[in-house]
């Protein structure tokens, strides 16, 4: 049996795929790792918020998967929307890496002993308003690019300090010297930050039976949680949103934020129940937060109105 794995030609794109393709060719599957530039790659420079979000990173890696050029589809699980294309399913979740995120700096130090004016490298609207929360006086800038491209604009003093997944650090193989981890107490991850998905085709029996091998319980109802939560708020992409899933045997617990453009109001939640009920923890969490207020913020943000 021969699969064909749709992924991105990026670099940590490609051993993600590979951690995929590894023990399928363990069980004797002939496996073909198929590079697709998406959209998200050509708008390289510019904010993604404005022409459709994360998802532009996974649109033409779907497409490919429904006209059967590809069998499968590995992605970064944060960049996916809350809800699929028709005839698509996420077959297998594997064991989930860090979900932390990292500050990268120059001259080493946490965020809170950086100095005043740094420049601070994201794109991301969760991770701005998070720190911006804590350290008014940064100045955060836009970066966009690979794991590579984003340490080399930090090593050539272009900004003083950036903020990077530790789960991409990590699949990479890479230790910046001064890197120091930012608590999901404090620094609460994006949703799915951390897990693979690994998406197929729902009509596709046989290679979703054999993604069994690679789905991880645990990983799965953290996942499940999480997207059930995102789900839950109908989020578009103007909108900073948090979510984080710890389940063990028996008990799951999510934590989830919404907050406004400016940073200035954060409404946060936590819940938990069996872990058995991962997506109705994730709904119950959602609709909390709408309750207490999100759903105004959301309408907010996505008018383009701090």
């Amino acid at each position: 049996m021969k699969l064909r794995i749709g992924t991105r030609g990026s670099r940590l794109a490609l051993v993600q795929s590979n951690l995929i393709a590894a023990p399928l060719r363990a069980l004797g599957v002939e496996v073909e790792l198929v590079p697709i530039r998406t959209s998200g790659d050509r708008l390289a420079q510019v904010a993604l918020a404005d022409f459709g979000g994360k998802a532009l990173f996974v649109k033409e890696i779907e497409e490919a998967l429904l006209d059967r050029r590809v069998d499968l589809a590995v992605h970064s699980l944060k960049d996916m929307p809350a809800v699929l294309p028709d005839g698509l399913v996420l077959g297998a979740f594997p064991e989930r890496e860090d979900p932390r995120d990292a500050l990268v700096t120059r001259r080493g130090g946490t965020l809170d002993e950086l100095p005043s004016k740094s420049v601070v490298g994201t794109s991301s609207l969760r991770r701005r308003v998070l720190v911006l929360g804590r350290r008014q006086d940064l100045d955060l800038r836009p970066i966009r690019g690979n794991v590579d491209t984003r340490l080399a604009k930090l090593e050539d003093g272009t900004y003083d300090a950036v903020i990077l997944a530790q789960a991409g650090l990590n699949r990479l193989g890479l230790a910046p010297v001064h890197a120091a981890l930012l608590s999901v107490d404090d620094f609460p991850p994006a949703v799915g930050q951390g897990i693979l998905g690994v998406e197929g085709r729902g009509d596709d029996a046989r290679t979703l039976e054999l993604l069994g091998s690679v789905d991880h319980t645990r990983t799965r109802m953290e996942a499940l949680a999480e997207r059930s939560f995102l789900r839950g708020l109908a989020a578009g992409c103007h909108t900073p949103v948090a979510g984080c899933a710890r389940a063990d045997a028996r008990a799951l617990t999510l934590t989830g934020l919404v907050a406004s453009l400016d940073g200035r109001t954060v409404i946060r939640s936590t819940v938990s129940g069996p872990a058995s009920t991962a997506e109705a923890l994730g709904q119950k969490l959602a609709e909390e937060l709408l309750g207490r207020g999100a759903a105004a913020l959301l309408a907010a943000n996505e008018d383009g109105r701090p």
